[in-house]
């Protein structure tokens, strides 16, 4: 087991690697083109580097007329990416959330397809104090009020517990160091915020941006002021 584990961090270890896995993070997919301007390297080089981390599983390929597209092959994968970031040590990590230039990054963003962040944060907190979902032994379990809640947002639970993925499961969030709401139930969430314009994606980013009308449910829903 030690061998396959250090095996796969060989790969991520690398400086070019990581910054193809880190890039895709957004949860889009991505030319070698676009991915060698990321990683600031020569198409040559990108191509190597891709064909390893696809000989592995960490990505997947598919093919549209002339271009190739690269994204994640599972969740696991950017779940994994995420919470490297949590083992960087303190000072380090100081330094970099205290960074004006990551500040819409750390206060809302994607982690992969869920919400992350400091907004991703306090909304998962809130569903737990306010018992829509419970803690169980590295897990999220939906209550029946929980049930009720996401009926009325029309996220069908029991669609979601049968796709193959986790339902719903804490991911460490690398710029708060607390969890937040990933798996099947996570990006269902971020999908319905979406579309009743309570958060809107930011172009070649990240980001996310809560709108008025999303501050305003949050406030009305659960007390979060931010």
């Amino acid at each position: 087991m030690e061998k396959e584990i250090g095996y796969i961090t060989s790969l991520i270890g690398d400086p070019i690697r990581t910054t193809i896995l880190w890039s895709l993070l957004d949860n889009k997919a991505y030319t070698a083109t676009e991915l060698a301007i990321h990683a600031d390297t020569s198409p040559q080089n990108i191509s190597m580097h891709l064909n390893k981390l696809v000989q592995a599983d960490l990505l997947t390929v598919e093919r549209q007329g002339r271009h190739k597209y690269y994204r994640f092959s599972k969740p696991e994968v950017p779940y994994a990416i995420e919470a490297i970031g949590n083992l960087i040590p303190n000072d380090r990590h100081k330094k970099i959330v205290s960074n004006t230039d990551n500040s819409s990054i750390k206060y809302c963003r994607t982690c992969y397809d869920h919400l992350a962040g400091k907004v991703g944060v306090l909304l998962t907190e809130a569903l737990l104090t306010h018992k829509i979902i419970d803690f169980d032994v590295n897990t999220y379990i939906v209550t029946k009020s929980g049930t009720r809640f996401f009926a009325e947002l029309e996220v069908n639970i029991e669609d979601l517990k049968k796709q193959r993925r986790a339902f719903a499961r804490p991911c460490l969030d690398w710029s708060e160091r607390k969890h937040h709401l990933a798996g099947s139930l996570g990006a269902a969430l971020l999908d319905k915020m979406l579309s009743l314009d309570y958060v809107r994606r930011t172009k070649n980013s990240r980001a996310i941006l809560l709108t008025s009308k999303g501050k305003q449910y949050l406030y009305e829903r659960f007390k979060i002021s931010v």
